[in-house]
C-alpha cells in the first residue's frame, strides 16, 4: 500500500498537484490539515481516496479535527497536530495516540518534516507544501509504503 501525506499547502494549489503527480499510483492522499478551502481541489486530482483533517487556518472546514485510520493493521491517528502542542514537543501527541491505541500518528502545523519515535510511538510530519520552515526551506511531502510483508516504510520527499 502506498500512501501520500501532504499538509500545510495553505491553497498552494499548483504544488499539492505537483506533488500527487511525483507520488505516482497511490492508493491513499491524506491531508493533515491547512488546505485552506482547497478541499475539493485536492479530491479532483485524486485517482483514490482522499482523507482531509482540519487545521488551525481551515475556518470553515467541516472536515474532522482527527481521525484514526486503521490500515493494513496499522492504527494512525491523523491530525493537524495543534491541539497537542506539536510546535513545542510531540509528547502529547504521542499520549493521545496511545489513549485511542495508535502506534503511528500524522502531523503537520509546525511546517517542518521528521520522523520520530516518541513513547513508542511512530510520529510523521511530511512537512509543508505552502511555507516550509526547515533549514533548507524546500518543499516537502511524505510517502508512506507497507510493503508485502507488513514492514511500514516512512519517506519524506522534495518538490
Amino acid at each position: 500500500m502506498r500512501i501520500l501525506v501532504i499538509s500545510d499547502t495553505h491553497r498552494k494549489n499548483l504544488l499539492m498537484k505537483e506533488a500527487v503527480e511525483r507520488a505516482g499510483k497511490v492508493d491513499l492522499v491524506l491531508h493533515l490539515g491547512d488546505i485552506e478551502g482547497a478541499d475539493e481541489y485536492l479530491t479532483s486530482l485524486c485517482d483514490c481516496p482522499a482523507i482531509i483533517v482540519r487545521g488551525n487556518n481551515d475556518f470553515f472546514s467541516y472536515q474532522e479535527r482527527d481521525r484514526v485510520l486503521e490500515l493494513e493493521g496499522y492504527r494512525i491517528l491523523m491530525t493537524h497536530g495543534h491541539n497537542y502542542g506539536v510546535s513545542l514537543t510531540p509528547t502529547r501527541l504521542a499520549e493521545e495516540a496511545l489513549s485511542r491505541n495508535c502506534t503511528i500518528a500524522l502531523h503537520g502545523h509546525t511546517h517542518v518534516p521528521g520522523l520520530a519515535n516518541v513513547l513508542g510511538v511512530k510520529i510523521f510530519n511530511p512537512g509543508s507544501l505552502g511555507y516550509p520552515r526547515q533549514s533548507s526551506h524546500t518543499n516537502t511531502y511524505g510517502l508512506i509504503e507497507i510493503d508485502r510483508y507488513g514492514e511500514i516504510h516512512f519517506t519524506i520527499c522534495e518538490l
